[in-house]
């Protein structure tokens, strides 16, 4: 075991070692071979001309072996001399050795210089590491093994009794001390051959602390020489010196001697642990760091005395039945001073670029903020009444981020913590969880307690984050960007969470007036908090992203309030409604937020819509049709997002603009289409199959829709509308496609057509749609894509012709006219002449309008019916039709050819 254990610190110990000083040897080494390059090469500094540099014989040697030797604090110094020396050489002597390149030296040599300096650089690298950098590394250790070896020698042979192994070894360690303290003092200053990492005297310092760490272990662990208290305080005492002889000997000793303080209560067992102790100790070895790191700037040094520290706390807090709550808030104390008054004492980066945080204080505000979650939410501190303390503990992470604007990260553990407090709060019941048991918990018990306590500690903490979050808001607005929106963020986030988990546990989910006041309240504060951050500003008023959060905090305030405040239906207007604030508030400020705040109004909308389409509930929607809750609850949203639109465009303007045209696009046919719903199936609407007769209206809402959007785009330009607009024709085309000519076609479905004449569901579902298709697509015919307009022509010429051929179908079958009734052979002979009747009238219209589209379509109408004509009017009539259907179709062939004849010969003599 204890071999092990030696092994197993030494292995730590050269890990730390060679990690620390990979950087380091790496930039010595370019720097060495850039020098080397340099010499061997014959370059000339521009400070002297080749023909004037000489030196005198004795100078050049030295300066080449100090260039072989140098370390890297020496080697940008003796680079930055060199000119200097040569400029006061004397000036007639012969020069001679690499600094400049000998007059029978042939030039044709010269190029392979570098190269040569390159490979002589890599022999002389591998020369210095294996002679420099692991002969001391090795060695150090060496030494240490050695020591502890020979002292297990003299264990196994019985030489010497225990006590005089302790002392020899005890002896051993403080000769290694003081041999690297007189190596440092006589001159050794310098680490050899600029190799920072085999720098002696610490080598030998970390071997003696090895040494003298194994000694007081052994002293206590095997032989019992000396109790529990003794040797704690005498691994802490060598543990702290260790790190305080990193003043003089490196980083990296003080990260040998940090994990043997860290390790040291683990190697001293106690029958009765005293927590104070051991958090006692702890903060002398962390305050001890802490200045230490704080006098040399070591970052990594201090992160790791936070970790070990917070590890140590977490493993008590989880381990101890019966914890200590006022020695969790001491070192809890201890850790937050250490940060605030002694690593980031008089740091000068305070004021520096924006963003700018120190990152090891990351690493206790997490654990401290770990801290009070667990004295809030965990089972057994909650039911002690620790809620409070843990808060105290929140409330003095916002103290310090406050303090110590560097301790920006202390801020978000302490919102993220708070966050997840009292989210852990709510009732699992209250937001339509499964959970089998009602309650979310730990070990069967609930994760949060929910009473009067927890609410005034909400409130409290709600406050603290408010008051704090707009002042340094306010106070980094004209600077530091980024710590002002950190601030805000949190600033409202915060509250916002507490309010709504406060509302869940404790208000009613119906209504609450309570709870609404201060949502209503929250409003004003964060609105008029805004306000106040932005007047900060530099320049002042611009809506930065302080000013973003703090103006949507208060706008989610405000869709709680209306949550809190009033039923579904009521909600779901007034959110709405709610759009035109910030639009209004536009013409006073320009701030970018506010047309985004109404965006967000519209999402917010689509929500309750999606959760609830009827607005009301299902149970309370009248059948009366149109006037019922469906029309205010989609209308007057509609309504208000074209105003917000139209108020944006003389405003602000931008994308919430595009985004607000678009909403009330969107509302507006939702609209008709919910109305159209309700009113043809009783009042229900998420019920009950869709017929061909609503989903014409559909159809012809979609299209009269693009016709709309076509119109205002004509007016008032808009990608919004003008997209939209496409949109629109392309979803009715796909209804058309798939709905009227496959789904719910009568001829497939054999769904009752009625009994009127000429006004019944044909009329509907193909006649009216093809009129509004071809009207749509002659009235965009030079306002959109020539592609668009011929989609349309196309579908209404489509539609018109299934209106014909199925009101054919009508008249020979009556209301219902399914296509597995049979063909009659006059009804067989009638669509030939209507496909050809038509076909004539779709050329004469294509010829009148000038429409390629409509002239290939009666092309195409006239071939299928020639086709059914030869094929299958040929097999199936007989007698006086098949003759009549024949002279028919060369009649109306005969004519198209003598009209397409006359059509050129006038097209010709024009042109001629």
């Amino acid at each position: 075991m204890f071999e092990s254990l030696i092994g197993l610190v030494a292995i730590i110990a050269l890990f730390v070692i060679i990690s620390r000083q990979q950087s380091r040897i790496g930039l010595i080494e370019r720097e060495l071979g850039a020098l080397r390059s340099l010499v061997l090469s014959g370059a000339v500094p521009p400070l002297a001309k080749p023909s004037e540099q000489v030196a005198p014989a004795d100078v050049i040697p030295a300066v080449a072996a100090a260039a072989d030797i140098s370390s890297p604090a020496m080697s940008e110094p003796v680079a930055a001399q060199a000119p200097a020396m040569e400029v006061e050489a004397p000036i007639g002597e012969v020069v001679s050795g690499p600094w400049a390149p000998s007059e029978a030296a042939p030039k044709a040599a010269e190029p392979a210089a570098p190269a040569a300096a390159a490979k002589a650089a890599r022999q002389s690298d591998v020369e210095t590491a294996l002679g420099t950098r692991w002969a001391v590394w090795v060695g150090g250790i060496a030494l240490a093994l050695g020591g502890l070896f020979l002292i297990r020698y003299t264990i196994e042979a019985g030489i010497f009794g225990p006590g005089v192994r302790l002392t020899m070894a005890g002896v051993l360690g403080l000769v290694l001390v003081a041999g690297g303290e007189f190596i440092r003092r006589t001159g050794f200053k310098v680490p050899v051959q600029g190799v920072a990492g085999a720098y002696i005297p610490a080598i030998l310092t970390a071997a003696g602390a090895f040494i003298l760490f194994g000694t007081v272990y052994a002293a206590h662990g095997i032989y019992g020489f000396i109790g529990p208290a003794l040797a704690f305080t005498l691994l802490g005492a060598i543990g702290v010196a260790t790190i305080a002889t990193a003043l003089v000997h490196g980083q990296a000793l003080a990260g040998i001697g940090l994990v043997g303080a860290m390790v040291t209560p683990v190697l001293i067992a106690s029958q009765a642990p005293n927590p104070w102790a051991l958090f006692g100790y702890l903060a002398i070895v962390l305050a001890a760091t802490g200045v230490i790191a704080r006098m040399r700037d070591w970052k990594s040094l201090m992160a790791a005395a936070f970790f070990g520290t917070g590890v140590w706390t977490i493993l008590y807090m989880t381990d101890a039945p019966g914890a200590n709550l006022s020695a969790i808030l001491f070192i809890d104390a201890v850790t937050l001073a250490v940060l605030t008054l002694v690593w980031l004492a008089r740091r000068g980066d305070e004021a520096g670029p924006a963003g700018a945080f120190d990152w090891p204080s990351i690493v206790p505000g997490l654990f401290v903020a770990f801290s009070a979650l667990g004295l809030s939410v965990d089972p057994a501190f909650a039911a002690a009444g620790y809620a409070l303390p843990g808060a105290v503990v929140i409330a003095a992470l916002v103290a310090v981020a406050l303090y110590r604007p560097l301790a920006l990260p202390l801020l978000y553990a302490a919102g993220l913590v708070t966050v997840l407090i009292y989210l852990g709060i709510i009732p699992p019941t209250s937001i339509a969880s499964d959970f089998s048991g009602g309650a979310l918990g730990v070990d069967g018990l609930p994760l949060a307690t929910s009473n009067a306590l927890t609410l005034r500690i909400g409130i409290a903490l709600g406050l603290v984050f408010i008051g704090a979050g707009f002042w340094a808001a306010r106070r980094f607005a004209a600077g530091t960007q980024i710590r002002a929106a950190s601030w805000a963020a949190w600033g409202v986030i915060v509250p916002l969470v507490i309010l709504l988990a406060l509302w869940f546990t404790f208000g009613n989910l119906d209504r609450d007036l309570v709870y609404a006041a201060v949502a209503a309240l929250l409003v004003v504060v964060f609105a008029a908090g805004g306000e106040w951050i932005a007047r900060a500003e530099e320049p002042p008023l611009k809506g930065g992203i302080a000013v973003s959060f703090a103006l949507g905090g208060a706008a989610i305030a405000g869709l709680l309030l209306m949550h809190m405040a009033f039923d579904s239906g009521w909600t779901t207007i007034l959110l709405g409604a709610a759009a035109i604030v910030p639009a209004l508030a536009t013409r006073w400020r320009s701030y970018p937020v506010l047309g985004w705040i109404s965006v967000g109004a519209v999402i917010a909308v689509l929500g309750r819509v999606a959760f609830d389409p009827t607005i009301v509930g299902a149970e309370f929607l009248l059948t009366t049709p149109v006037f019922n809750w469906l029309l205010p609850g989609y209308g007057l949203p509609a309504l208000s997002f074209g105003f917000v639109a139209w108020q944006l465009a003389r405003t602000t303007n931008g994308r919430p603009r595009l985004a607000m045209e678009a909403a009330a696009a969107l509302f507006a046919l939702l609209t008709l289409a919910m109305l159209v719903r309700h009113a043809m199936h009783g009042g229900v609407i998420d019920t009950g199959a869709m017929t061909l007769a609503e989903q014409s209206i559909y159809t012809l809402i979609a299209i009269g829709a693009g016709a709309i959007l076509v119109a205002i785009d004509m007016r008032s330009p808009s990608s919004v509308l003008r997209y939209g607009s496409m949109a629109a024709g392309v979803v009715s085309v796909a209804f058309v496609v798939i709905r009227h000519f496959v789904v719910l076609n009568p001829l497939l479905s054999d769904e009752s057509t009625g009994q009127i004449p000429v006004f019944n569901l044909l009329f509907l579902g193909y006649l009216l749609p093809a009129v509004a298709a071809g009207g749509l697509a002659l009235y965009a015919r030079d306002k959109r894509p020539k592609w668009y307009a011929q989609m349309l022509a196309l579908v209404a010429a489509v539609l018109a012709f299934a209106y014909a051929t199925l009101s054919v179908r009508r008249l020979f079958k009556g209301e219902f006219i399914g296509l597995w009734s049979g063909l009659g052979q006059l009804e067989t002979y009638t669509y030939s002449a209507l496909w050809l009747v038509i076909g004539v009238a779709l050329l004469t219209a294509g010829v009148w309008l000038k429409s390629q589209v409509l002239r290939v379509a009666s092309a195409a109408l006239i071939a299928i019916a020639v086709l059914k004509v030869f094929i299958f009017d040929m097999s199936e009539l007989e007698g006086v039709l098949r003759a009549l259907s024949f002279i028919g179709l060369g009649a109306v062939l005969i004519g198209i050819g003598l009209f397409y004849q006359r059509l050129l010969t006038r097209a010709a003599k024009e042109n001629g």
